[in-house]
């Protein structure tokens, strides 16, 4: 997933040969598949993974490709799209409690994309699909205008070294193709465990033209989940670290700073406790929910 495109009209990050110009904010990592991912692989690829034209890249989007929800789905109905799936937790548990909506997973890890069709088949579910591209270019060209009714980046990558943070998913160039994907009063949902990344979002998306925050002003103050990071040093853990052997993440303990600002939205029902998200609770990290709506332009 690429931080950031000048146009919402086209893949503006590439070169004349088709490489990526612009960071991307993710990094290759193993797409082996083993056992029953494997299994899940060539059992139901052809159902439930959307057969996307590259331009370059295994990730990347050919920007005349236009995928047809309703053509796809046999039907019309509410679309959500989560952007960097995982392993598919968050969006088949909701696609099981509401099928009168339909779901697309946005992911770049093949093993994360296979572990999601396991659920797919475990669940029973036919309203959900399954892609794997860099999610900004998809953003761009591959949905339709104003056909997703709500948009969810839950746990991002984030990128805590300051040379890194260009990496970030969620970036002022982002927010254009994602107003451009949602139905006017569509909303995009965003949730991080780390106190940095959530100050970042809530400033790019207050800063972005065509959206609102549903919540702002409320949790701010002693109520915010910032003014207890910063008193009380809950990123000062030791192991709260994305990766083994890195020194961990810490932020200042006793500062006297309060979030004034505030914003933040109560947790969203509709997202199931993740694996990745427990481990967040265990270490004792705060979680950070944004929601915003996109106003018609």
């Amino acid at each position: 997933m690429t931080d950031s495109l000048d146009t919402p009209h086209g893949p503006a990050d590439r070169l004349p040969s088709g490489h990526r110009a612009q960071p991307v904010s993710f990094v290759r990592r193993g797409s082996r598949l083993q056992g029953r991912r494997q299994e899940a692989w060539d059992e139901m690829a052809e159902t439930f993974l959307i057969d996307v034209p590259r331009l370059a890249a295994d990730t990347s989007v050919d920007p005349a490709f236009r995928w047809d929800p309703a053509a796809e789905f046999g039907r019309s109905a509410e679309l959500i799209v989560e952007v960097g799936s995982g392993l598919g937790e968050a969006i088949t548990h909701a696609a099981a409690q509401n099928p009168d909506k339909d779901y697309l997973a946005l992911e770049v890890y093949k093993p994360g994309l296979a572990n999601t069709m396991l659920k797919i088949k475990a669940l029973g579910l036919t309203n959900i699909r399954v892609a794997q591209v860099n999610a900004p270019e998809a953003l761009a060209t591959m949905l339709p205008e104003h056909s997703v009714s709500e948009l969810w980046v839950f746990f991002p990558d984030p990128w805590h070294k300051s040379r890194h943070h260009k990496r970030r998913l969620v970036q002022p160039g982002l927010a254009p193709l994602v107003h451009r994907t949602l139905v006017p009063g569509g909303l995009w949902r965003l949730a991080t465990d780390w106190s940095d990344y959530a100050q970042h979002m809530r400033s790019v998306l207050d800063s972005a033209p065509g959206f609102v925050n549903l919540h702002a002003g409320e949790q701010a103050g002693a109520e915010s989940p910032l003014t207890r990071v910063w008193q009380e040093g809950l990123e000062n853990v030791v192991g709260v670290t994305a990766r083994a052997g890195r020194a961990a993440v810490r932020t200042e303990e006793g500062r006297d700073d309060v979030d004034q600002l505030g914003g933040w939205a109560p947790r969203f029902e509709g997202r199931t406790l993740t694996s990745f998200e427990g481990k967040a609770h265990s270490a004792g990290r705060e979680i950070f929910d944004l929601t915003y709506q996109a106003l018609p332009r």
